[in-house]
């Protein structure tokens, strides 16, 4: 006997119900709920805080959200074996800076935008893929991917696409040049150097 349409609704009712309650429960995804959550709020503020206040406020976001030291070790490249653990400690520092930089520059003020965090959440090995779409007041969405991965018993995001592009993979080839003319130091100021100019 076929089921009846109401029948039909409840179920699918209660299958999108199980895959919202998996969504809230699942670490990864509401890690980037958080992030997402901070983003909007600094951005209602954006103006009022200045870049010099939205980089304070999205520092320790930053460094809670993401896995600065396995990201910076990936975007030097092989070269990372071979520098001080003094350097090591000085590339991740830049490296948080400007990645909070870059976000307190593109989110500079709120305009409506929304994000909505998938929650289809994939497991390929010892990382699981987080989809957001960012909806711009009055713009086409935005496809974000994070890939993220189990640190100090969190989950953490490890790289980002902003559609097919991996923002690790740009950074690597954008660091080689400053790198293999100035070594750690010359990365360093480069790093240095790219924040200030965002937060201009």
């Amino acid at each position: 006997m076929r089921p009846g349409r109401n029948a039909i609704i409840a179920l699918a009712a209660a299958s999108i119900a199980s895959i919202a309650r998996a969504a809230a429960t699942d670490p990864a995804a509401a890690r980037i709920e958080s992030f997402d959550r901070a983003l909007v709020e600094m951005m209602k503020q954006g103006p009022e805080l200045g870049a010099k206040g939205r980089l304070h406020r999205l520092q320790p976001v930053v460094e809670e959200t993401f896995d600065l030291p396995l990201m910076t070790k990936f975007a030097v490249g092989p070269t990372w074996s071979t520098m001080s653990e003094a350097d090591h400690q000085a590339l991740i520092r830049a490296f948080g800076r400007l990645t909070t930089a870059s976000y307190a520059h593109n989110f500079d003020r709120y305009d409506g935008e929304r994000f909505d965090v998938s929650p289809l959440v994939q497991t390929r090995g010892p990382d699981k893929i987080v989809s957001c779409r960012l909806t711009p007041q009055g713009r086409a969405p935005v496809q974000l991917t994070y890939r993220m991965r189990l640190a100090d018993g969190s989950w953490k995001i490890v790289d980002v696409y902003y559609g097919a592009v991996s923002q690790l993979t740009t950074r690597r080839s954008d660091f080689a040049g400053p790198l293999g003319s100035g070594g750690p130091k010359g990365l360093i100021a480069h790093l240095d150097g790219t924040s200030a100019e965002l937060m201009k």
